[in-house]
């Protein structure tokens, strides 16, 4: 299956270095490909959030794929509810069992879901 990629987007101190802000660029997700979040976890631990809108009739679930890395990969994919008419934000707090070898996070969609996708993340860098 050929994924549908999408890049964390980061977001940006202003000039007081008191507040970052980032416009959200939405991605649509096309059911039967999936989706793969490029560097996933290139970010300051833990602050990745991963926003799921889903905007079907009907709930629906988002499949988050276990990885490749050991140890936890073996705990398997995890499946979530995802309500209609409603965006969920999802933070990883177990890293090792989504991340690929590449640093992506794979993502698949239950039949007739959809919506859109987008993820922010505090960057590693300082003072952008």
């Amino acid at each position: 299956m050929t994924r549908d990629l999408i890049n964390v987007q980061y977001p940006v101190l202003d000039g007081t270095q008191s507040v970052a802000e980032v416009k959200v660029t939405k991605s649509d997700v096309t059911q039967a490909n999936g989706i793969s979040i490029k560097e996933a976890f290139a970010n300051k631990n833990n602050t990745l959030l991963i926003c799921v809108e889903n905007t079907a009739a009907a709930p629906s679930q988002v499949t988050f794929k276990a990885g490749d890395m050991y140890p936890n990969a073996m705990l398997g994919d995890l499946t979530v509810d995802v309500d209609t008419s409603a965006v969920h934000a999802f933070q990883i707090q177990d890293i090792s069992r989504f991340e690929t070898r590449d640093g992506a996070l794979n993502l698949d969609f239950a039949s007739g879901f959809e919506g859109k996708i987008y993820a922010i993340a505090k960057p590693t860098a300082l003072n952008v």
